[in-house]
């Protein structure tokens, strides 16, 4: 006799939607979401889809009714709780907008809870459209079955987060004039933790001195080649992740 076949499917699609979601319940979907299950999926009734909430977790529904441009999911059971995040901080120096894209991207898919764009004098990019970050880091999120959305916050300037810094957060500073190593100096304050990269250009004489100033900085080094902003930024949260996160 054949085995029954797991429901919903790996493949279900997966959609973050307002919550807090709860069995039975009934959730209407318009706009690209809608346009991307109806025409794209090509979902009709009975369709199985994985909601996510960044409220209570993970769960399975299915859809109950089409429209022309909309649809109703009918929520059947939870499947996870919203998973634990480390406690990591992403700083990163606004970088050209498609490698920021990039950034925004694999910092959500390697699991950090925070992304804080910062603002130095070398910045190329100086704006940051809000509202297209938080579909990309949504987006992110849908397709490496994350549970949780990232905290995305606007821009700051380096003095201001300097200035506000929390005493108790390590700031790991990825300085490309050196410093420890950074699997090593990350096992070595454990804790709730932030990472800081820079721009195209990296940090200036002046604002370095001001990061290895402020006394929970500690300045790192990833390896003996001149790591590209993007690059930097996947490679230190990897290796966070690895040292004292979640993997």
């Amino acid at each position: 006799m054949p085995a029954t076949p797991a429901w919903p499917p790996r493949s279900a699609p997966r959609l973050f939607v307002p919550g807090p979601l709860a069995p039975d319940a009934a959730v209407p979907i318009e706009g690209t979401q809608a346009h991307y299950l109806l025409k794209v999926m090509r979902a009709s009734a009975g369709f199985a889809v994985v909601l996510c909430d960044d409220m209570t977790g993970e769960w399975a529904a299915e859809v109950a009714e089409t429209g022309k441009r909309d649809l109703t999911l009918h929520v059947r059971a939870q499947l996870r709780e919203r998973e634990q995040v480390p406690d990591f901080t992403l700083c990163a120096a606004l970088l050209k907008k498609d490698r920021f894209d990039l950034v925004l991207e694999k910092a959500t898919e390697l699991g950090v809870r925070r992304i804080q764009p910062v603002l130095t004098r070398r910045c190329v990019a100086d704006k940051l459209n809000l509202d297209r970050a938080r579909t990309l880091v949504t987006e992110a999120a849908e397709q490496c079955a994350r549970t949780a959305l990232p905290e995305l916050t606007p821009p700051v300037k380096l003095d201001a987060l300097l200035r506000d810094w929390e005493a108790s957060r390590a700031l790991f500073f990825a300085d490309e004039t050196g410093g420890e190593p950074a699997s090593r100096s990350f096992a070595a304050h454990p804790g709730p933790a932030a990472l800081l990269t820079g721009p195209e250009g990296g940090f200036d004489d002046a604002e370095r001195e001001s990061i290895r100033a402020l006394s929970s900085a500690h300045p790192i080094s990833l390896g003996p080649r001149i790591l590209r902003g993007e690059t930097a930024t996947i490679a230190g949260i990897a290796v966070w992740m690895a040292t004292g996160g979640d993997w």
